[in-house]
Order: structure tokens, then C-alpha cells, then sequence
């Protein structure tokens, strides 16, 4: 008999950080197949929510938000590359040339979710972006991902076209904001345990199973 875990996986689609610790959790999650349940849900947070249409060049960003150097920014690149390869996740950023607004991409992860498919979709738009340098904010770019992954794609134009799911949108970002979370990725397990950071695979099994072995409160 498996012991059922919700996790709730804050997160954005143009955080490296973020494509690493999902990538880990989910790889996590199959180990324990068997043994942990794990009801596993995306929610979303915006790195720049002020970030315009056309983005801004990646370099540049990281050089202007974070203060640092061409050689500091290439350096922290190296290392995301190598801790994805690890992990079977292909960073290319030379691809990933831009950062782009997210909201529209956490719209729709939303109703993926209500769908049976955001995992699904989450992955896609992780590889889209950091893999193969798609851009998460083109609306046409993202219905065809919702298609590649089992979606309607004209369900999610339509989605898309609208203005569905941005109050909650909003509002989910608030939650967590209002109770802490200014950083991602983040995750809370049975919504009262938080950890923070990208963590490793087996860090990963540890929590999950700590988890569903504590009693939940009456």
C-alpha cells in the first residue's frame, strides 16, 4: 500500500533553477513508485512580471537585475549546464537567448491542470524554452505545445485568446508570496512543509519520504 504526498511545485518556466529541481523531483517521484504517491502540482510565480513582449537578452538581464558580470553570468551558465546533464536535462543557452514574460504560459498550465496535463505540458515548455530557445510568451508557440502534449490545441488558442484563468493566476502568485515564498523554485508538501532551493534527486526521495511517513494533523 502506497502512502499518498501532495506537492505543490512553485515555479517559473524561464528559471533554470527551476527546470533542474522539476526535472530531480519527478525522477525522485518514479523511484518511489510503489512506495509514495505523489500528487504533483505546478503553481506558478513570475521572475519579472514587468518583463515586455519582446523580452530582453539573457546576458544583458542577468547583468542588469543581479549586478553581475559577463564573465560572472557565463560562468553560473556552465554550471546549470552541467547539473542538467546530470540530470538527462539539455540546457542550451545559446538558444535560450531571451528572457520572456511568463503570465500567459502559467494561464495556460492552469487549465492543463484541469485537463489532466500540466506535468505534461511543464515539461514541454522546459525543454521549448532552455532546449531548443521557443518563446514561452508566443501564444501560437504555446497551443502547439498544448497539442504536442495531448492537449485540444484550438481549446488552448481559445484559452489563450481570453482572458481565462488570469485572476487566478494572480491570486496563486499572492498565496505564496503573502506566506513567504519571493524566490523559486519552492515546493510544499500536504501545504505545510516548504523547501526551497533546486535540490538533488535523493534529496528529494528523503523529503517525500519523511513526508508520508508523518502522521497528518488532526
Amino acid at each position: 500500500m502506497t502512502v499518498a504526498v501532495s506537492v505543490d511545485f512553485v515555479s517559473d518556466i524561464v528559471c533554470p533553477w527551476c527546470a533542474l529541481g522539476a526535472t530531480a523531483l519527478e525522477q525522485a517521484i518514479d523511484n518511489l513508485a510503489g512506495e509514495v504517491t505523489v500528487a504533483l502540482s505546478y503553481k506558478p510565480f513570475e521572475l519579472n512580471p514587468d518583463m515586455p513582449a519582446e523580452g530582453e537578452h539573457a546576458v544583458q538581464h542577468m547583468m542588469r537585475k543581479y549586478g553581475r558580470t559577463a564573465a560572472e553570468v557565463a560562468s553560473r551558465n556552465e554550471m546549470v549546464i552541467a547539473r542538467g546533464k546530470a540530470l538527462g536535462f539539455d540546457f542550451d543557452l545559446e538558444k535560450r537567448s531571451h528572457f520572456y514574460n511568463t503570465f500567459d504560459a502559467h494561464r495556460l498550465l492552469l487549465w492543463a491542470a484541469g485537463e489532466g496535463r500540466q506535468v505534461a505540458l511543464k515539461k514541454a515548455l522546459l525543454k521549448a524554452y532552455f532546449t531548443d530557445g521557443q518563446n514561452p510568451s508566443d501564444l501560437e508557440t504555446l497551443a502547439r505545445l498544448a497539442g504536442e502534449t495531448g492537449l485540444d490545441t484550438a481549446a488552448a488558442r481559445r484559452v489563450l485568446a481570453s482572458n481565462r484563468f488570469a485572476e487566478e493566476v494572480r491570486e496563486l502568485e499572492g498565496f505564496y508570496q503573502a506566506r513567504g515564498i519571493t524566490s523559486v523554485p519552492a515546493m510544499v508538501l500536504n501545504g505545510r512543509q516548504l523547501v526551497t532551493g533546486s535540490q538533488s534527486v535523493e534529496y528529494y526521495e528523503q523529503v517525500l519520504r519523511e513526508m508520508a511517513q508523518t502522521p497528518t494533523p488532526a
